[in-house]
């Protein structure tokens, strides 16, 4: 797994991690099960406070993305338990949504809209 960090992006270190975990996990890049680095190797790698890897690898347990297993370490959770399929239909809803306003600005139909979202179901 590879992490890309900005310190001058504004966005805090703790919630760039996250972001990239979750992103990951959310497009298959982590596979369900599939173990995290340690809080320490991640630090060390990013150069970073291992108290800002805790803090992403906590936020993202809350969220149901990642389980933390002491003794053993951080694993990626199923998609198929709930928090994760909640996070799943948020980022859907959200894509719907920029797909709505796109059609609207194009003048398309709901009819088209729905051809075309049924095309893009059936090819992924």
């Amino acid at each position: 797994m590879k992490l890309i960090i900005s310190s001058v992006s504004g966005e805090p270190i703790y919630e760039q991690i996250k972001t990239q975990i979750r992103a990951a996990v959310l497009d298959g890049g982590l596979k369900a099960g599939e173990a995290l680095p340690s809080l320490r190797k991640l630090a060390k790698e990013l150069r970073i406070s291992v108290l800002t890897v805790t803090r992403a690898y906590n936020e993202l347990a809350d969220e149901g993305v990642v389980q933390n297993i002491q003794g053993k370490g951080t694993f990626v959770m199923d998609k198929g338990n709930e928090l994760m399929k909640q996070q799943l239909e948020a980022q859907a809803r959200a894509s719907l949504a920029e797909a709505s306003r796109a059609a609207k600005a194009a003048d398309m139909s709901l009819e088209r809209l729905g051809e075309m979202l049924v095309e893009e179901y059936r090819a992924n």
